[in-house]
Parts: C-alpha cells; structure tokens; sequence
C-alpha cells in the first residue's frame, strides 16, 4: 500500500511541469490522488488552533510560529456558541473577530482549513453548540429534527456568506471547508442531515469549494460520516498504522488525496486525571511517515490555548468527567504559545519535505514570577446575593434547569427551607442523579457539603424546620461529545430529605461576571489590612497585584485553596481545582495586566480558602500534579 501511494504521489508532482497556473483554484485531482492548487499538485501542512482559546493580541504570534514550522495552512473550528451566545444575536468583534484571524492568517502566509461545524467537538462546552437549543426539551441535536434544523439554517445563513469571499477561489485563504465534524461518532447516523448540511453549504459557499468530511479510523464511523460530494478523510494518532488508516480511507475514497485531517500530537485532560503527553519521537516518526507517503497531514493540536471563562466541555463515557481549563494538549507550542522540543522536532521532519522560511523562530513570550498577594474577604454567595443577582429569584414548585431559566453558563443558587426539624443527620438524596454538576449545600448560611454527579448522590444535614437551605449549582461544562451531549444543567431532578421531597423554590440566576465586568467588588485603596478570617462554603475574596511596569505572561497558583473561579480585571481566567488536579496554575496573559494601574484579582472559592488567603504568581505552569484521588 505505501509504495503504491508514493508512486501515485510521485506521478502526481510530475504533473507540475506540464501545468500552467491560471485563475486562483483549489481542487482534487482524482485521477492522480492529490489536490491541485492553482493547477498545480499541492500538499498541505497544516496545524490546528482555537482563537476562541487564544486572546487576540497573541494570534499573529502564535501564527507567525506555525509559518516558522514550515506550515503552510492552518485548521479552524468556528465554535457556534462563542458568536450566538442567545439566539439571533451575533458577536463577531474582539476576540470573536474570525475575518480578523483568517486575515493575519492571509498576512502571514498561511492557507486556512474551515471546520464551521455546527458540531465541532473540540472538548469545547457542548461541542460548540448553543445550549438554548436545549430550551426545546425533546430536541434530538445533530439530527433532522425540525427545530434543529431551523436553528442550524439561521446560523449558517449568517457565518457562510461571511465565510464566502475568503475561498480561495474568491481571493482569500479558505482552500476547503468541513461539514458537520466526526459525524459516523454520534447515535444518530442521520443522512437526511447531512444532506441538509451538504445543501446549506453549497448554497453558500458555490459549487467549485472542495468539501470534506472528518471520522475515526473505523468502519462504523467511515460509514456514517461520510456522504457522496463530501470528500471523506480521516484522522488518527502515533498509536494507529499509518498503512491499515489510509487503506480505510481508500475504502470510502478510492481516488483522491490521503488527508489525516487530525493528527494527534498530544491529548486532552479531565480534572483527577494524570496531565496526558504524547512521545515526541513517535509524532516526529509518524508525520515523517505519513509526508512520505504524500498524505495531507493537519496536526491537532498545533497549540490548545486555553478554556477561559465555562468554555471548557466534559466527556461521559461510564461517567461525567469535566474536561480542565487549561488545554495545553502537550502540543508543539505550549499553552502560553511557546516552541518546545516537539515543534523543532516537527520542523526537522518538515524540512525534508518543504523549504522553511529563512529566519529564526519567533522566541517564547516572556514570563514573570509577581510573587504574592494576598486577598480579602468579600462575603459568602448569600451575603452579596442582591448585586449578583440583581433581577431576583424565579418561583418554581420544583426545580427548573439552567436552560429554562435561560442562564446557560455558570452558577445558580436554590433556595428552600427545611420542611420539618431535623434533629439527627438526615440524607439529603439526589435519587436520580440530578444533581449537574456540583451542588455546595448550605443551612442558614453554614457551609454543611456537596452533591456531585455520578460521584455523591447522598448528604446528610440537620437542622430545624424553617431554616433556609440553599444549594449553589455549579455547572462544570456540558458534554462535547458522544450520545450525551443533551446536557441539562441545574437540579434536573427532584431532591428529597429523607422521605420527602423538597418543593417551593426560588431559583436566582447569578451574573457573577457582569457583576465583576461592571466593576464589582470595589477596591478600598485604604485597606491595609486584609481580613484574615477564611470561611468554609461558596465565598468570594479579592486583592490587587500592584503595577511593576511589566505585563508579561504569568501562571497564578492557589495552594491550598480547593475548587473555584478566578476573574483578573475583570476577564475571566477560568477554574481551578487543586485538590483534584492534575492542572495547578491557571495562565496569565500579559496582555490582560496593567502596567499603571492596580490589577484587581477576584476569586469565588467553592468550598474553603486557606487561613493565608494568599494566592501565588509564577513564571512556569504546573499541569502535570498527581494528587491523591482516594
């Protein structure tokens, strides 16, 4: 197999000396197994990155740095969710600027591989897909199901024509474009979608654009992924024969390129993992395989970057396991975008292939170790109730979800009282695992312990009949992949204490962030003296990294601290979970630091600060802590 490929890729170069380039084109030439660009046989290098995990005054850096590899594409998801966060409003500016990202691209010299979705997995929250779509309870998502549909239309009738004038064949970098994203993976097997999609999309985007479908190396996900006019690739990993993978494709393809449209250079964390790497010498070994044979070769990850703010996904397999902030993915650059070992091991590999831009490579950003600050209690979730969550409670009977709410992302406080005195412990029971993801339990203000999905369905408490019991809901991401990705949120099931079942709720969706955004907590210039009392259960604290003149990329750690979020003026850095690991610092942009001005750190803290309070800036990240899971 592998020395039929180089022949055919052999006679394929041939043809260059015999083609003359005329008007702008991307093709596939099926008769010589290659794609022709501008007339001419052409192989892609590609490597993936998210500027939806990247801030946007890095993505020249981090694009110049592929170039500099010896790339000469680069693979895009557009994540729906991150530009229709609520339906039919569409944000396409700052960090969501995609033309902006696909123009820097252009600048730097690098074709753009699209993978619009709808569905793009990613180990992003609900694999790209909005989760007001889950406001229509019995939605059947990646399917022809008539209100996915309809939603699916309304987006793509906004991104596609955007997307148009960038082809290639239009003038721009776009040289093909994904439909859907791993479909043959999902329950559904649904032609009639993807045909739906298949009609969408030329709509669009024209006739002449090359089209391309992306599943796992086996027969059931070749199967029903891939449809006729969608050119069927595959992807793999270091762990998978090179020769028995293309042999795959050539069974749904048997004329075309050979394209590995996800070469895995490294993998995926969930918090209580171990942090996953990925043998430089075996990605080296393979890509070098694969480029031999003539394959089209996209790495994923090419850099992760990283899960601010909810973006981040989780997988259920047997269980819910939340995927973590960082995704450093142990890919060529790191999730601060700096070269490492593997990226010049990868570009020793490209040179035997491709001429590398004459030049040295851009160096690492530069690092600072602030030291040292230390916060300030600011109130516990009940005490600063009225300023994050301005608009009050909804009364319910039962319990709703976050999307019947419509707060999609991040936190909601449940209130009820105790039915009856509880003198002995009693068990608060989530009889049917209804707790999503983690509920913080507590009676007239007193932290008492958590609920959480798939791991503690059982509490006890005591208390007497009256007291207030609240129960802050955290959600950990919606599922990105799999049959579970109708991802409820919230209580989506009745609580009991013991034998009765808990009623009459007032549910207050908070808006921590924009009460943060807009400037909340305050900074009292005039307090030298940090409180010093920690409290267990939901609380938040906040204190200042003084001005140094720098603003370099920094890694903030909270030892001690156990589980929660953190917000740098104002943005969103993520979450953090220490006692759970493997990841121990958060990154730090420099671009979000004041040279001149205080920086206001602002930490929710789930369940118990340390007595110090303080939290730690670094200048190197700590992804790979084991921490003891029994």
């Amino acid at each position: 197999m592998a020395a039929a490929v180089l022949i055919l890729f052999v006679s394929c170069l041939s043809l260059s000396e015999n083609l003359v380039s005329g008007e702008r084109s991307f093709s596939i030439d099926y008769k010589n197994d290659c794609f022709l660009k501008d007339g001419k046989p052409f192989q892609f290098i590609s490597g993936s990155v998210h500027y939806s995990r990247i801030p946007r005054e890095y993505w020249k850096d981090r694009l110049v740095k592929m170039y500099m590899t010896g790339l000469n594409a680069v693979q895009v998801y557009v994540p729906w969710n991150f530009h229709e966060a609520v339906p039919d409003v569409h944000n396409f500016t700052a960090d969501r600027d995609l033309e902006h990202f696909l123009d820097l691209a252009n600048q730097t010299g690098l074709l753009v591989i699209l993978r619009p979705g709808p569905y793009i997995c990613a180990e992003w929250e609900m694999g790209g897909l909005p989760a007001w779509l889950l406001q229509k309870p019995n939605i059947i998502l990646r399917s022809a199901d008539t209100d996915y549909l309809q939603a699916v239309s309304n987006w793509l009738a906004v991104l596609l024509p955007k997307m148009r004038p960038w082809l290639y064949i239009n003038g721009g970098n776009i040289i093909s474009v994904q439909v859907e994203n791993e479909y043959g993976s999902y329950y559904a097997c649904d032609y009639n979608y993807m045909r739906h999609l298949r009609t969408l999309f030329r709509h669009f985007l024209g006739e002449d654009v090359v089209l391309f479908t992306t599943d796992g190396n086996t027969d059931k996900e070749m199967k029903c992924g891939t449809l006729e006019g969608l050119y069927a690739t595959v992807d793999f990993g270091t762990d998978t024969n090179v020769t028995e993978a293309f042999s795959r494709q050539r069974r749904f393809e048997p004329q075309g390129p050979l394209v590995n449209s996800e070469f895995y250079t490294g993998w995926l964390d969930h918090w209580g993992d171990q942090h996953a790497v990925v043998n430089t010498q075996k990605v080296s070994k393979v890509l070098e395989e694969m480029l031999t044979m003539g394959a089209n070769v996209n790495m994923y990850m090419f850099e992760g970057g990283t899960n601010f703010g909810y973006w981040n996904g989780a997988d259920h397999d047997n269980k819910y396991r939340s995927v973590v902030t960082s995704y450093d993915y142990d890919a060529p650059l790191s999730e601060a975008g700096d070269p490492t070992e593997k990226l010049l091991a990868i570009r020793e590999v490209i040179k035997q292939f491709r001429e590398i831009p004459s030049g040295s490579m851009p160096p690492a950003t530069p690092k600072f170790a602030y030291g040292f600050v230390t916060l300030r209690k600011v109130g516990s979730i009940n005490d600063v109730l009225n300023t994050i969550s301005p608009l009050g409670p909804v009364r319910s009977q039962d319990p709703l979800t976050f999307e019947e709410i419509k707060q999609y992302y991040g936190y909601m406080l449940y209130r009820t009282t105790l039915p009856r005195d509880l003198p002995q412990p009693t068990p608060l029971i989530s009889p049917l695992n209804g707790v999503h993801d983690r509920a913080y339990v507590s009676i007239n203000g007193v932290f008492q312990g958590l609920l959480e999905r798939d791991k503690v369905l059982v509490m006890n408490i005591t208390g007497q009949q009256g007291d207030t019991l609240d129960i802050l809901i955290e959600n950990m991401g919606r599922v990105n992949f799999g049959s579970k990705i109708n991802d409820y949120k919230g209580l989506v099931s009745n609580l009991f204490l013991g034998k009765d079942m808990l009623t009459d709720w007032r549910i207050y969706p908070l808006d921590i962030d924009g009460a943060i955004t807009g400037g909340w907590p305050e900074y009292r210039q005039s307090l030298t003296t940090p409180e010093k009392e920690a409290s267990a259960g939901p609380t938040f604290y906040t204190g200042t990294l003084q001005p140094n003149g720098l603003a370099w990329d920094t890694f903030l750690r909270l030892s001690e601290w156990r589980k929660g979020q953190v917000w740098l003026n104002g943005v969103n850095l993520g979450r953090y979970w220490p006692a759970r690991g493997p990841q121990m610092t958060l990154y730090v942009p420099g671009c979000l630091l004041s040279t001149t001005r205080p920086n206001k750190i602002t930490v929710l803290e789930l369940e118990g600060a340390p007595a110090h309070m303080r939290v730690l800036f670094m200048d190197r990240p700590q992804l790979n802590f084991t921490v003891d899971k029994s």
